[in-house]
């Protein structure tokens, strides 16, 4: 009889001690998925602010590209159009209230009111233009990107070579004002700051996206220190980029030229 309550004793202490070695087992398996969860979550969270804080990035760096814009275009107006229009305005009052004005001093006045009218004219054009080129809301992007190249070539100070390989209203017309903004922004770079005499361009539509491909033999720069001497030009761009759901690297060095890949 001492025997079998012994053999049940010992039954029972084996099952006791597997019921304890299973909640361990549980609890622990239990407290390495919410130790795990608890890190997805974390790096989750850590994703979504870095994310937040580019979109924050890129969206002050597109307002101040934009108040950049306003400020380049008031300066314009003001110097440019309002300048002349008073000019006009001169000409005029003083041909209206002086009496003693010869037929050929008028004649001259009335002229010149007319070479000041027609460059008023022209640099509103100029303005206009450089809001929305005709060109693109007409003939869309493709025929946009080959005249500012070809802008770009008989100003004789760059040579631009360019394959443009486009498929029309492949984008919406917003979408393709930024495309044509970053390849502007890109060749006024080229020439102002890497004082390039050649770029080349290629832009391509592929059959899930689309791809820039952009260099210059210009002077370059250190892309390590790209971060750093970031400017309002490349902000821009990239804020642009950012705004097409695309990709861009750059690659660069001193006296080398920039190279820039674009996939959007």
């Amino acid at each position: 009889m001492d025997k079998l309550f012994l053999e049940e004793d010992g039954v029972i202490t084996i099952v006791i001690f597997g019921v304890i070695l299973l909640l361990v087992m549980g609890l622990t398996l239990i407290l390495f998925f919410y130790l795990s969860r608890k890190k997805l979550l974390q790096k989750e969270l850590e994703k979504k602010t870095l994310e937040l804080n580019h979109q924050k990035e890129m969206l002050k760096a597109t307002i101040v590209a934009q108040e950049a814009e306003r400020n380049r275009i008031a300066q314009d107006l003001h110097d440019d159009i309002s300048a002349k229009l008073n000019v006009v305005s001169l000409s005029a009052n003083f041909l209206i209230e002086e009496e003693s004005v010869t037929p050929k001093e008028t004649e001259e006045i009335i002229n010149h009111i007319l070479r000041v009218t027609n460059k008023t004219i022209e640099s509103s054009r100029k303005i206009a233009h450089n809001l929305l080129p005709p060109i693109l809301e007409k003939f869309g992007l493709g025929a946009a990107l080959e005249e500012l190249c070809d802008e770009f070539s008989k100003s004789k100070k760059v040579n631009v070579i360019s394959i443009i390989e486009y498929e029309a209203e492949r984008l919406s017309k917003d979408d393709e004002l930024h495309v044509f903004r970053i390849i502007q922004e890109l060749m006024n770079n080229s020439m102002r700051h890497g004082k390039a005499k050649e770029i080349a361009l290629n832009f391509k539509s592929e059959i899930e996206n689309l791809s820039l491909s952009y260099r210059d033999d210009g002077l370059g720069f250190d892309t390590s220190t790209i971060g750093i001497q970031k400017g309002l030009g490349l902000r821009n761009i990239e804020s642009r980029v950012s705004l097409l759901k695309g990709e861009i690297t750059y690659k660069s060095e001193k006296l080398k030229g920039v190279e820039v890949e674009i996939t959007l």
